[in-house]
């Protein structure tokens, strides 16, 4: 594999009470021990043998930060997650040395590193299948607690477990860039219980309320709405998943990395 180009969403905002407490309304800007979310990410990604270009998308506030000179090239933040991280794959898609694949990373990874990153890269070429289009990392719930225990986390009931995602992604590039359309789709409809059942469907949509489906038929059915191939990527870092949404989550972090 040669070089590869990642991209860092840094647009994330935070609710006003979180704010005050950790004084900036930027998820990516969190400081903890002395280190913010997106320095730390930087960290993480810097550890790759093969880095490429790293593309960093974000608000004034993080194009203002010392760590915006760490990219090779930011774009204004504006619009949804989607959209935001099409502004990076086109302008990479469009330059010269255009690459096949990207890795995505979100910058509210309070516990990431390259070795996280090393070993889902590993486990998408050895565990993924089949050359794919996208390759998401997924944790159990036993995995992820026993890891960080006392913390909630959000987790999808099926059939063969509870889960929840990680917040990486390996994409190949122009497949992402077809599915735009119908990621941003699905982006839209994801807190609505109406929106979502149109997207899946009544019938999946009852299997998946009863747990009568499992990982395999969920990843199917997701490829169908979004029109390319993908694999779930089991046994990755439990880290993937502890992302900071909340200032609980923001505690939690503070008192494990400070202490």
């Amino acid at each position: 594999m040669g070089n590869l180009d990642v991209i860092l969403p840094a647009g994330g905002t935070i609710d006003a009470e979180f704010a005050r407490a950790v004084l900036t309304r930027n998820k990516a800007l969190i400081r903890l021990a002395g280190r913010t979310l997106l320095q730390r990410t930087f960290d993480a990604v810097g550890a790759l043998p093969n880095l490429g270009r790293v593309m960093l998308v974000g608000d004034e506030d993080v194009e203002k930060s010392p760590e915006a000179k760490l990219a090779s090239h930011f774009f204004p933040s504006g619009g949804s997650a989607p959209e935001n991280i099409l502004k990076a794959l086109r302008f990479l898609a469009e330059g010269p040395n255009a690459p096949e694949r990207v890795l995505i990373v979100t910058t509210d990874l309070p516990y990431l590193t390259g070795d996280h990153l090393l070993d889902f890269l590993e486990r998408c070429r050895t565990d993924g299948g089949p050359e794919k289009d996208m390759y998401l990392p997924i944790i159990n719930r036993p995995e992820f607690e026993v890891k960080f225990p006392g913390i909630e986390n959000t987790y999808m009931p099926l059939r063969d477990g509870e889960w929840t995602a990680g917040c990486a992604y390996l994409v190949t590039v122009q497949s992402f860039l077809q599915a735009i359309p119908h990621i941003e789709r699905v982006f839209q409809n994801r807190k609505s219980k109406v929106g979502m059942a149109k997207l899946l469907g009544p019938v999946f949509l009852a299997k998946y309320l009863t747990r009568q489906v499992d990982v395999p038929q969920v990843l199917a059915k997701v490829e169908s709405i979004i029109r390319c191939s993908g694999a779930a990527v089991r046994g990755a870092a439990p880290e993937l998943a502890f992302d900071i949404d909340f200032l609980d989550d923001y505690e939690y972090a503070r008192r494990q990395l400070e202490s």
